[in-house]
């Protein structure tokens, strides 16, 4: 198994990419810490976890919250070390408008929550890992792609790009690595989503994104999960400051 005797922190680990990631993480061998706002969802992925066999443990947090991280941080540290910061939080985004629409504060919202989470919890799981001498962080960020209406959300996953290249070159030399993975958005619409039963994905159904992909769709949610894997592992040892590009031709390299 690629993370066996590691422990993560996967922070929104409620929705659909984290916790997909949390699932692909344990079933490597990961011990798991899951956080979110919402105790119940949180614990039906680690109800999921643990009937397959992985170690999973809850706590309800608030990522902008910084002494509230800090304490988690602290705790999941002193049980055996932090290995792995994993950061799929929501940026509560505003889209459907052009910018020359848009109010100052609707576009600042998502970047602001999404810096302010992401630079909370990756310093507070960095300060221990320095200790160590080892650890990844990761992130869902990139920005490059050229779409219109997307508001502070393009802007944020493109700060969460710049934040991810400062931190790397700060705690590289501590044998700390950074990298985030660039997405165009999933789950393939072939694969309806395991954990929102409620979710109006019909299997099958084209993928209305395809247009702009190279190949026929966008990665299905266990891919992305697949790719944060590969990333935390000693597979990607020499990775840092780097960006994994998931988005199925939508962005070329």
């Amino acid at each position: 198994m690629l993370l066996e005797n590691r422990t993560a922190i996967v922070h929104g680990a409620g929705g659909s990419v984290g916790s997909a990631v949390a699932r692909a993480f344990a079933r490597e061998g990961a011990t798991v810490h899951l956080t979110g706002r919402t105790r119940a969802t949180l614990d039906g992925v680690a109800d999921r976890i643990r009937a397959a066999g992985g170690a999973a443990h809850v706590t309800v947090l608030d990522v902008v919250d910084r002494a509230a991280v800090d304490r988690h941080a602290a705790a999941v540290d002193r049980d055996g070390g932090i290995d792995i910061c994993f950061n799929a939080t929501g940026n509560d985004d505003i889209q459907g408008s052009p910018l020359v629409d848009m109010s100052v504060d609707d576009l600042m919202q998502p970047v602001a929550k999404a810096v302010t989470s992401t630079f909370t919890v990756a310093t507070a799981a960095a300060r221990h890992m320095v200790e160590r001498g080892r650890g990844v962080i990761l992130v869902m960020g990139g920005g490059r792609e050229a779409l219109p209406d997307l508001g502070g959300s393009h802007v944020a996953w493109a700060a969460l790009a710049g934040l991810g290249r400062q931190l790397a070159a700060e705690l590289g030399p501590h044998g700390v690595r950074v990298l985030w993975l660039l997405s165009p958005g999933s789950p393939d619409p072939d694969q309806p989503d395991p954990d929102r039963p409620d979710s109006d994905q019909e299997a099958g159904r084209p993928d209305p994104e395809a247009g702009r992909l190279l190949l026929p769709r966008r990665p299905s949610y266990d891919q992305v999960a697949n790719a944060a894997v590969f990333a935390a592992s000693d597979w990607a040892a020499p990775m840092t400051a780097t960006e994994i590009n998931l988005t199925a031709g939508a962005v070329i390299d």
